[in-house]
């Protein structure tokens, strides 16, 4: 199934657009069913930007559809478009694709191929803000954010890791608004950002004249928490004699400001991130065995974002619509092969290297959709040269390739199973899988 998409199909043959809005209304799909480019063209904005996707036949009786694609350009918000073509017209739906269209397909083609190409290419619709939302849509973090709402019934310490840029502190913020701390403040301290020798008195804070300097009482974060979360970012990173005085918040439930005598009760609940292996260093000495054991009661760990290729689409979405809020941009999204690039990259730097690269393609882009090139200005097959411009066959390729291996990886390798997913018989994954040499690795034992 195609999960309710709302499609629209530019077809003037009552056969062929008669079956494919058979099939797509039997996936479950809303087709709006346009027999001329003009009579599209017509339609309210408001139903064009409502669409996932647009199907277009190239060849119509009063435009071709170039001439529609170019028209719909010009709306404030298009969706992804697949082209129908002849084998004649290839070359006109090539450039097509080089002007940002989503695909294209010959005639005639496959239905389950044609099904999963709406699959792939169809818009994402990614949330306005984090209000009630996921995390991700990979199947990774439906389960993170499952457990983040049995971590939520408690008050328990909670240690969130994961490599740098995962968005622990995103999901710290999320488990805070799902518990019964969330009408309370969020005190964010990143341990490895404040200079050792202020650390104590940020969190704890100070009395006056407790060092040179302290010309009046300052209250630390984990004062002004109150009854909220105080989310101790990095922690990994704190100097090992406050290590003590924070084991100490975490058993006795209080603390004294730097030159106070008075124990302050702390009325929160301790949230802890970081991107080290604390039980690792712990046995080296570099963390406190007592303190990781205090701060790990309900441990959560974020998978890197290359391990979850399903949430690199939404993200892109999602920060996309930031970028070109904050900026004041009208860019319309991504093309395909920025699509592909990006679901090859390594993403050393996860959702926050993601982020601040859409954030400087919307800021540089000289176009109205995303590209390579504007994503990944420092690699050097990005340029648009004909020696380094990759042919649609291996994009597709590899593409394929890539969703077969997620399909086996979600399924364990299951042949039936990973052809259901993708859509199409068991008899067509095994052709395909033998054609892009995919082999199936099983999980151990």
């Amino acid at each position: 199934m195609l999960e309710a998409l709302n499609i629209g199909l530019i077809e003037d043959d009552p056969i062929m657009g008669g079956s494919i809005v058979q099939r797509l209304e039997l996936e479950g799909c809303a087709v709006h069913w346009w027999k001329t480019g003009n009579e599209m063209l017509e339609a309210p904005d408001r139903t064009v930007a409502e669409l996932d996707l647009i199907l277009c036949d190239i060849r119509l009786p009063d435009m071709n559809g170039e001439e529609v694609y170019r028209h719909l350009t010009g709306k404030m918000s298009v969706p992804p478009v697949i082209f129908i073509t002849g084998y004649g017209e290839i070359d006109q739906a090539v450039r097509l694709m080089r002007l940002g269209a989503a695909d294209y397909v010959t005639k005639p083609f496959q239905f389950e191929d044609f099904l999963s190409r709406i699959r792939d290419n169809a818009r994402s619709r990614a949330p306005t803000s984090r209000g009630g939302t996921t995390l991700g849509v990979s199947p990774e973090m439906q389960d993170l954010e499952a457990v983040l709402h049995r971590y939520a019934e408690t008050d328990l310490p909670v240690l969130i890791t994961g490599e740098t840029g995962t968005g622990k502190e995103v999901a710290a913020r999320h488990l805070h608004e799902l518990s019964k701390q969330s009408g309370a403040p969020f005190m964010a301290v990143n341990c490895a950002a404040i200079p050792a020798d202020l650390l104590e008195s940020e969190i704890f804070g100070h009395e006056k004249g407790a060092f040179t300097g302290a010309a009046k009482r300052h209250l630390g974060y984990a004062e002004r928490a109150d009854t909220g979360t105080l989310f101790l970012d990095e922690i990994g990173d704190m100097p090992a004699e406050l290590q003590a005085k924070i084991l100490r918040l975490v058993e006795e439930r209080s603390f004294h400001r730097l030159g106070g005598e008075e124990p302050i009760p702390f009325l929160g609940r301790i949230l802890t991130a970081t991107h080290k292996d604390l039980a690792g260093s712990s046995n080296g000495g570099s963390f406190r065995e007592d303190l990781y054991f205090r701060i790990a009661v309900l441990p959560v760990h974020i998978p890197p974002l290359r391990s979850r290729p399903d949430d690199i689409p939404w993200l892109m979405c999602l920060f996309l619509a930031e970028a070109c809020n904050r900026q004041e941009k009208n860019i319309r999204g991504f093309s395909t092969l920025a699509e592909e690039a990006a679901l090859s990259h390594p993403w050393r730097g996860n959702a926050r290297e993601l982020r601040n690269r859409i954030e400087r393609a919307v800021a540089l882009a000289g176009g109205e959709w995303l590209m390579p090139r504007d994503l990944f200005p420092d690699m050097p097959n990005t340029v648009s040269t004909t020696a380094s411009f990759q042919p649609l066959s291996e994009i597709r390729d590899a593409a394929e390739r890539r969703q077969i291996d997620r399909a086996l990886s979600r399924t364990s390798g299951h042949i039936q199973d990973a052809a259901r997913l993708l859509g199409v018989s068991r008899t067509t994954l095994w052709e395909k899988m033998t054609r892009l040499d995919v082999r199936i690795e099983r999980p151990e034992s």
